[in-house]
């Protein structure tokens, strides 16, 4: 049996174990032994190995190696064997176990310099093209043990937990391993017998566990549950919601009428609608996302399969019940409304053009059409199908007009997103406008549609059926609109080198706000 780790079991069949497949690695940090610390990881192991769990010990008193690091760079020091050998376990591992007695508050030194020695830029960690770090040991979990000759809430509390911060933060951390479990025992000194038996009985539970995974089952839920979140990218839903409730607000003020019912149904077709989209694009554009170095919280995914926070297998069923709560809200939709056709057709438009964005055969977003796919779904798509939802016609302007400005404030945003990702998706063979244009181009096409949706905001707030929608609107719209117009035309002009586009993209998101944010203010 193997160790099952973050629900993805990775071989079920009858093949047979081999020394270079473990899942947990036990590194005991006591330089001497017999100590409590040696107790304590064997009964760990103990549990381990009943839970059915291949296990592999290191013992940093029976190593050999120099702790300190003498060249400039831990990189040109030459790894002793038995380093090979531990940097070698920690790369097969799933899993590390790491105990270890918190001399100081933090541990030995020769735990310290097994860290200093084997946690190499290049295997544990590298640093990005814009000068930020990225762990290289992601997917991989860790629990830690340690004993004491203090109590432990004045470990917890006066020194707040400094060993264990170092190592769960600074270095386990930094690297990408997370830390799901800490058991910290003491004082050691003066314990009694049945304390230290108590002890040694929780790192044996704790081994025993793993039978269930590295997390407890609570734990377990709530991981899983931080996964989905980020899955679904929520940051990019509320721009839906604005435009969605423009339509359908401009739909009420039409016929005098409101159904919050078909309202609440109509924007869950869209939520699960976009759940789908962003799931399907994390399956097929996995290639790219794992191959793309300058990812942010705008760009490149939200990681969950490469960092291995949820398996294909999780997505798929994620793919498979979005799409479900899609099929079931738009038919509630359909079979509610006296003009069905109407209502197909819209939401068969949505569906292709939302789903179409990464998956065969239409994969738009390879072909170039991916940024004007986007711009549509969230500007006259939603705000289309809460007008038609509600029960207004095609034929009213209304929607139409609103949208003008809202798609072209979409369409920067959405062209600075592939800015970054233009390597990558090169790489993988993906056209987007980014790697079409160039860099330097696509940043000027970026500039010039922000500087469209401010002009035809301000040639609309004319137009009689925009007066009071748009009321204010430029008071808003102009200052930002120039910021976000200056800061690109700087920009443009530098030299074009591979880098993330934060402040840029955080700028031109915004600014979309004000295009949906204002008409909803003066419609409610």
């Amino acid at each position: 049996m193997t160790l099952r780790h973050n629900d993805d079991i990775r071989n079920e069949t009858n093949t047979s174990v081999t020394d270079s497949d473990i899942d947990v690695l036990m590194i005991l940090g006591h330089p001497r032994e017999p100590s409590l610390c040696a107790a304590l990881a064997e009964a760990y192991a103990e549990g381990a190995r009943h839970a059915g769990v291949r296990l592999e010990t290191l013992r940093l008193s029976t190593m050999e190696f120099d702790p300190d690091v003498h060249t400039v760079s831990p990189v040109q020091q030459p790894l002793e064997p038995d380093l090979v050998r531990a940097r070698n376990l920690i790369d097969r591992a799933s899993h590390l176990v790491l105990v270890w007695p918190a001399w100081w508050g933090t541990g030995p030194a020769r735990l310290k310099g097994l860290l200093d020695r084997v946690l190499l830029p290049g295997f544990a960690f590298r640093e990005r093209d814009d000068g930020s770090f990225e762990g290289l040991l992601k997917g991989k979990t860790a629990h830690l043990i340690l004993t004491m000759d203090m109590p432990r809430w004045v470990y917890r509390v006066i020194f707040r937990s400094p060993g264990v911060n170092a190592m769960k933060r600074s270095a386990l951390g930094f690297c990408g391993i997370t830390t799901t479990r800490t058991l910290v025992f003491g004082p050691v000194k003066d314990s009694a017998a049945s304390d230290r038996k108590r002890w040694i009985g929780e790192a044996q539970r704790l081994g025993q566990s793993l039978r269930y995974g590295v997390r407890s089952r609570s734990r377990q839920f709530f991981y899983k549950l931080s996964a989905w979140l980020k899955a679904l990218r929520l940051q990019f839903y509320p721009m839906t919601w604005i435009a969605y409730t423009v339509g359908a607000l401009g739909a009420a003020a039409t016929s005098g009428s409101w159904d919050l019912w078909l309202y609440l149904i109509g924007f869950l077709f869209l939520f699960t609608l976009e759940a789908a989209t962003v799931f399907t694009n994390e399956w097929f554009d996995f290639q790219s996302d794992r191959d793309n170095r300058l990812y942010g919280p705008f760009n490149g995914g939200s990681r969950v399969l490469v960092d291995g926070l949820l398996t294909f297998r999780e997505m798929k069923a994620g793919i498979v019940v979005s799409l479900l709560l899609a099929l079931v809200s738009g038919g509630w939709i359909i079979a509610s409304s006296d003009r069905p056709l109407t209502l197909l057709l819209m939401i068969l438009v949505m569906g292709v053009s939302a789903l179409g964005y990464t998956i065969p055969p239409l994969k738009l977003s390879w072909r170039g059409l991916g940024e004007l796919d986007v711009g549509f779904t969230h500007s006259i798509g939603a705000i289309l199908c809460g007008h038609l939802f509600l029960g207004a016609s095609w034929s009213d302007p209304l929607p139409w007009l609103v949208s003008i400005p809202l798609f072209l404030s979409i369409m920067p945003a959405i062209i600075l997103s592939g800015v970054p990702d233009l390597e990558a998706d090169r790489a993988a063979g993906k056209r987007t406008l980014p790697v079409r244009l160039g860099r330097r181009r696509a940043k000027q096409l970026a500039l010039l549609l922000t500087c469209a949706a401010a002009v035809s905001a301000l040639l609309l707030s004319g137009h009689p059926l925009l007066q009071e929608i748009y009321g204010n609107i430029l008071f808003w719209v102009l200052p930002h609109g120039l910021l976000l117009a200056l800061l690109l035309y700087i920009d443009q002009k530098r030299n074009q080198k591979a880098a993330r586009e934060d402040r840029l993209m955080a700028l031109s998101l915004s600014y979309i706000f004000w295009f949906g944010l204002i008409p909803l203010i003066n419609l409610i």
